[in-house]
């Protein structure tokens, strides 16, 4: 080493880490905050291309298609091309789509537009995690991953306030535009901070495997995705998830049987590790719960914008943005453990409330309460992940990364299609007849709020039964020292 921040490639040429980091960082930023961006646009968008809700959402549902069929190409990239030219390569890629995007002028352009720019940020949060974990020290990982976190978690949780501020004073494009000249300038910067710090195994290719990776996720993803719309006994919900269970279980016997797997199926020999996965995809459809009823409560029922809804909604995603350092440097000294436990403990009393939610809940407590949430899920999401991580050997940290962060992106399609089933079928089955609509309107409309009420209940009330298994499993996680010698006998 030549300076505090500097330290040497794989080529051993010296480089400053925290120079890359910055660009790491800065470039995923702007690849998740997209997930989210067109959030309070699609009113907007309808509207100049002529299009119905189902058919906008698709520039949401897309994107997280895309990003979710990326990411387990990703561990073969990661192992096959050097880490510099495949985060330059990413970004070019969203940036193609950003471009296409901003000057779509119908909506199928836009449409492909946002699946370009998923399929340069399906690379980006795997290839971040796994550069974050090999360019420092295992005792210091914590902190690291602590600041992709900040990442993980403020960038979604913007994207809606931002989009709303931005539709209100101009127009949807511009959320297109801004990203371009910043995509730009991180592009460039990336070709002095970012070095090649990933050792090259040149796996070789298998297409069959790529083929039954993205029809298996594609398949479970878009089924998920689709519940929302068309409920579970639709066939465009049936048939999308039998066929993404079936290629999902050929895929993993394939990586099995094959000399050189796209996906390394080791990883789960660590009982830590996938104990991680586990807590970690659980806690992400618990997440989901908040993050998908609340505005839906906000805006349809109290009659908000959804501007307002997003601000209500902030304060809990910078404390998370803010703890997830802080969670990551505790992390280091004394292990997942504790964190865990303290933190699955908060998210469940700040869920909890929201079973009770009525017309008249004061705003101020739902700021607070979401905020606890958000901070008991800063003490669990990276911690645990880094502990999974640190469990497995330097050679199979891509595949552990595409593992992880592909599992939790199904989780978080799963709970998404629990709970949106849930709160339809409950509002729906407590609904008033339609006859009361014209007999007694009044009447009609206080009893439609109750049902949608007890929909969004009960949609928390199973929110918070994924908080208490993911309690129950925090109690088999081991202390720091076990961490640590299970990832010395790894290597």
């Amino acid at each position: 080493m030549t300076k505090k921040n500097t330290t040497v490639d794989i080529n051993g040429k010296p480089y400053n880490r925290t120079f890359l980091m910055i660009i790491l960082l800065t470039g995923a930023f702007c690849t998740i905050l997209n997930q989210t961006l067109l959030a309070t646009a699609l009113p907007d968008i309808m509207k100049d291309f002529d299009i119905t809700a189902a058919t906008g959402q698709w520039l949401t549902s897309g994107f997280l298609l895309m990003n979710g069929v990326m990411i387990p190409v990703t561990a073969l990239l990661i192992n096959k091309i050097n880490s510099k030219a495949l985060y330059i390569g990413a970004l070019t890629v969203f940036l193609l789509g950003t471009i296409a995007a901003a000057v779509a002028p119908n909506f199928s352009m836009l449409l492909t537009g946002r699946i370009i720019q998923a399929a340069g940020a399906g690379i980006m949060m795997p290839l971040m995690q796994t550069i974050s974990l090999l360019i420092v020290p295992r005792e210091k990982r914590g902190i690291i991953m602590g600041l992709g976190g900040l990442v993980v978690a403020f960038a979604p949780a913007i994207g809606p306030t931002l989009s709303g501020w931005i539709v209100d004073s101009y127009n949807w494009r511009v959320l297109f535009y801004m990203m371009i000249p910043i995509v730009i300038l991180v592009i460039v910067l990336a070709f002095a901070a970012m070095k090649k710090v990933v050792p090259l195994t040149d796996p070789r290719i298998d297409y069959l495997s790529i083929v039954l990776s993205t029809i298996g996720f594609g398949g479970i993803l878009y089924g998920f995705s689709s519940v929302g719309n068309y409920g579970w006994s639709d066939g465009r919900v049936v048939w999308p998830l039998i066929a993404g269970c079936v290629f999902i279980v050929l895929f993993i016997w394939r990586q099995l049987v094959v000399e050189e797997p796209m996906l390394e199926m080791k990883v789960f020999k660590s009982p830590i590790f996938t104990l991680s996965v586990v807590i970690s995809s659980i806690v992400m459809m618990a997440m989901i719960g908040a993050e998908l009823v609340l505005p839906l409560y906000i805006q349809n029922l109290r009659g908000e914008s959804a501007l307002h809804s997003g601000l209500m909604l902030l304060p809990g995603a910078i404390i998370m943005g803010l703890m997830s350092p802080i969670t990551g440097l505790i992390f280091d000294r004394i292990g997942s453990r504790k964190l865990a436990i303290t933190g699955i403990f908060l998210l469940t009393v700040g869920t909890l409330p929201f079973m009770f939610l009525t017309q008249h809940t004061s705003y101020t407590s739902i700021i607070v309460l979401y905020a606890v949430r958000f901070l008991g899920i800063s003490m669990v999401m990276m911690p645990v992940t880094t502990a999974g991580m640190n469990a497995l050997p330097d050679s199979l940290m891509s595949h552990g990364t595409a593992v992880s962060n592909t599992i939790r992106t199904v989780a978080g399609s799963i709970g998404t299609a629990v709970l949106i089933s849930i709160l339809t079928n409950v509002t729906k089955n407590n609904a008033p007849s339609t006859s009361l609509k014209h007999s007694d309107p009044a009447q009609f409309m206080h009893q439609s709020i109750d049902a949608a009420l007890k929909g969004m209940n009960t949609a928390f009330m199973v929110a918070i039964l994924f908080c208490l298994l993911t309690l129950v499993l925090t109690f088999f996680i081991k202390g720091k020292e076990k961490h640590a010698a299970t990832a010395q006998d790894a290597d």
